[in-house]
């Protein structure tokens, strides 16, 4: 027989490779913010038609022009060298694309619907998913379908907005409950999607997005895996789907049990999976609970980061997707597989805590977070874009939601465990 002489393939240039992408798309963007670039955000929070008027203003369309041209020129000028003939048709699908995440941010804006905890990235996948279905996808507009590009830029940009600062101020209640929340829950969670035969890859944002925050850790931990795309649109729709009841139900049973207002709080804080549904639930409480469960969702979300670099770390170790890693990676190997884009997280979290003051990190994070919601927005189109509804349905056979609903029941008892331990005067006093 023959030998085998076919070269193996080559790997990518630099200027192909996403992660790098992602980076330099999203670095000049957060640079010129700190420069003193202020974007126009677009405002569309909305209650009823009669206040169409505040969205459909001239200064509204400029901004949303404005932003527009900054996502699709950015967008195009960085991934120009790898689309190489296909920059035209790529500036003509990123404005379709552009175009069905401003209107998926505007069905978000609706007042109830925020109230409700059902954020943008829902609307963003129902969009895609409709135009997938109902209306042709032209090559041309495929070419802007840049799912795992948007979502980095946009994790790049979430960098910023982790601060060593916000971590003091949640406090030692706060920051001790979830250091105890998130690898515990984690760990259980994992372990029952391995019990119920889910893959790793699933696994791994299931388990990040119920002991951490839900949806932008679902997305930190599948950009940090390279997971796949339709896994994470799965994930983020039971984390939604499933906040709402949690956030209608509990506090009510706050009440009934007799919890106080700060045990309350933490719990609530500790267990809904988005910062929407918690300030809604705790609203129904009080303010005093409002402000516990707000300290305690942001004590989970600055530790996105951490959670993100760990992640990568040991996915990386143990050989990917497959774990088929049988002897220990060398540090060249480690490298080669590690997913860049977590260091400009690193990097933008350290720049924003240590080289500017909290009122200048603050005010720059107001403009860099539209931003960043833009590209997770354009993502979730992209996913929607590509992806058939039923191949959604079949996505483990049942099994990955009952795994997240297995995982958030656990979240639940352990948590009103530690904030009854915690915040009740039990082990750090009243």
């Amino acid at each position: 027989m023959a030998e085998d002489t076919t070269p193996p393939p080559a790997k990518p240039s630099w200027w192909q490779n996403e992660d790098w992408l992602a980076v330099i798309a999203a670095v000049p963007l957060i640079a010129a913010v700190l420069s003193g670039w202020s974007p126009s955000i677009p405002k569309l929070g909305w209650t009823t038609s009669a206040d169409f008027s505040k969205v459909f203003t001239a200064s509204n369309f400029s901004a949303v022009a404005s932003v527009g041209l900054v996502f699709i020129l950015v967008s195009a000028i960085v991934l120009a060298a790898s689309l190489g003939k296909k920059v035209l048709p790529f500036i003509g699908g990123a404005a379709v694309v552009f175009a069905l995440a401003m209107v998926a941010q505007f069905l978000s804006g609706q007042s109830t619907v925020k109230a409700w905890g059902l954020e943008y990235v829902i609307f963003a996948l129902a969009l895609g998913l409709l135009w997938s279905h109902l209306l042709p996808t032209p090559a041309w507009l495929m070419t802007a379908v840049r799912t795992e590009f948007f979502i980095k830029v946009g994790i790049v940009m979430l960098g910023a907005s982790i601060l060593f600062q916000e971590m003091l101020k949640a406090g030692l209640p706060g920051l001790i409950q979830a250091a105890f929340v998130i690898p515990v829950v984690w760990h259980i969670t994992f372990r029952l999607c391995r019990w119920l035969k889910v893959d790793d890859e699933f696994g791994v944002m299931l388990s990040t997005s119920v002991s951490i925050c839900g949806v932008s850790a679902a997305i930190a931990a599948c950009g940090a895996i390279q997971g796949d795309r339709k896994k994470l649109s799965y994930v983020t729709s039971i984390v939604l789907l499933c906040a709402v009841p949690m956030m209608v139900l509990m506090p009510p049973l706050i009440k009934t049990m007799g919890l106080n207002d700060a045990v309350g709080g933490a719990w609530l804080g500790g267990t809904l999976d988005t910062s929407g549904s918690v300030a809604a639930a705790t609203e129904m409480i009080s303010e005093a609970a409002t402000k516990t469960g707000t300290i305690v969702k942001l004590s989970q979300n600055v530790l996105i980061g951490f959670a993100a670099f760990f992640i990568s770390i040991w996915w990386t170790m143990r050989g990917g997707k497959d774990g088929t890693q049988t002897e220990r990676p060398s540090v060249g190997v480690i490298w080669e597989r590690f997913p860049k884009f977590v260091l400009g997280f690193i990097a933008a979290s350290l720049a924003f805590s240590f080289a500017m003051s909290p009122e200048e990190a603050k005010a720059a994070n107001g403009f860099l977070k539209g931003l960043r919601e833009l590209w997770f927005t354009a993502a979730f189109v992209c996913i929607g874009l590509e992806t058939r509804l039923g191949d959604l349905f079949k996505l483990g056979g049942g099994r990955p939601a009952l795994a997240f609903l297995g995982g958030q029941a656990f979240n639940i008892v352990w948590t009103l465990l530690l904030a009854w331990l915690l915040f009740g005067g039990v082990l750090m006093g009243e």
